[in-house]
């Protein structure tokens, strides 16, 4: 059986600052090892090359693009943004973990993987066709999608997100499209407070965009009934070609940033759901993009138990556990007009 490619360099490091940012080298700088530690001969490791910018242009205007790159050597790293911070291996990083996700993309298409985790920094999914935002420089999976689409003419892209907060950037890239079912489950009210039920595409893309906020105080639970409805549901009606994964761990009850209460144990069971639903769909094509997740310690045993799901042999379905207030989002959600729940 073909292994599970994952994808790490120490060049993700470069993208830093003094005083420390909340998003800084230090989310990945002790999981890198105990990644190469604990699954030694388990994994095919994925070595990045840098996106050109041709690739880049897919997603983001050249005017962005010569922005970061005068931003990047200005004295203040928050010249350009308030939360954003660029200096001068910025570009480079950004572009590796682009073109990191790309060659990912490749592996798997070509099969000699079954499925990757890139371990990429900085993340992506905020980033706006013309704009960065929320520590994100280039849109990491956005770029992958419009990569498959023309390299591999995929016309059924699945990209859920689970970062605990809306996927902005990736959703405005697809929003007119039909050939993306963007889907975001995301703590309602949060940065960048966008992702409302009613945004749910336009054009040829109306009924493509989903998202779900949530509350606060969800959970394992309600989590689990979320993803079990829209996987057994609405993805299987959409039948994708591949499945792409923004997994920001930000959602854990050990990380600051959020209200929500999710176990590291979560995110073993939800990827356990997305590999049945690979299986059975789309030929085990999954990838899964690191998004958010900023204590260091939650983050990693978030990282390894999501690695210990993909490594798992096969194995039984996990239930959809019955929640009533998670039942509730999908009572008069836009999506009824669209999918059948």
């Amino acid at each position: 059986m073909n292994k599970l490619g994952i994808l790490m360099d120490d060049r993700y490091f470069d993208h830093a600052i003094e005083p420390h940012s909340l998003e800084n080298p230090q989310r990945l700088r002790g999981l890198f090892p105990l990644v190469q530690e604990r699954y030694k001969g388990a994994f095919e490791a994925v070595i990045p090359r840098e996106a050109c910018f041709e690739e880049i242009e897919q997603v983001h205007s050249r005017f962005y693009i010569s922005q970061v790159r005068e931003h990047a050597v200005k004295p203040n790293p928050f010249s350009y943004d308030r939360d954003t911070y660029l200096m001068d291996q910025s570009l480079a990083t950004a572009q590796l973990a682009a073109g990191g996700c790309l060659e990912m993309a490749d592996r798997v298409m070509d099969g000699s993987i079954r499925n990757g985790f890139a371990l990429i920094r900085p993340p992506g999914h905020h980033a706006e066709p013309g704009r960065g935002m929320g520590f994100c420089v280039f849109n990491n999976i956005a770029i992958t999608a419009k990569y498959l689409q023309a390299h591999y003419q995929l016309s059924r892209i699945l990209i859920l997100d689970f970062d605990i907060h809306h996927g902005n950037g990736t959703q405005e890239v697809f929003y007119d499209s039909d050939k993306v079912l963007f889907i975001s489950v995301h703590q309602k009210g949060l940065f960048p407070c966008s992702g409302t039920p009613t945004e749910i595409g336009e054009g040829p893309g109306r009924g493509y965009t989903i998202n779900i906020p949530v509350h606060s105080f969800f959970g394992d639970t309600e989590y689990t009934f979320l993803f079990g409805k829209l996987l057994n549901n609405v993805v299987e009606q959409y039948m994708p070609q591949i499945i792409l994964v923004s997994a920001g761990y930000d959602g854990h009850n050990n990380d600051s940033i959020s209200a929500t209460t999710l176990t590291s144990q979560w995110y073993h069971t939800v990827t356990t759901m997305l590999k049945q639903c690979a299986r059975d769909i789309c030929g085990d094509r999954l990838i899964y993009f690191l998004e958010g997740g900023y204590n260091p310690e939650s983050l990693a045993e978030s990282v390894l138990a999501t690695i210990d799901s993909l490594l798992a042999p096969e194995q039984p379905r996990v239930g959809i556990f019955h929640s009533k207030r998670a039942q509730a989002l999908f009572h008069h959600h836009p999506l009824n007009e669209f999918w059948t729940l």
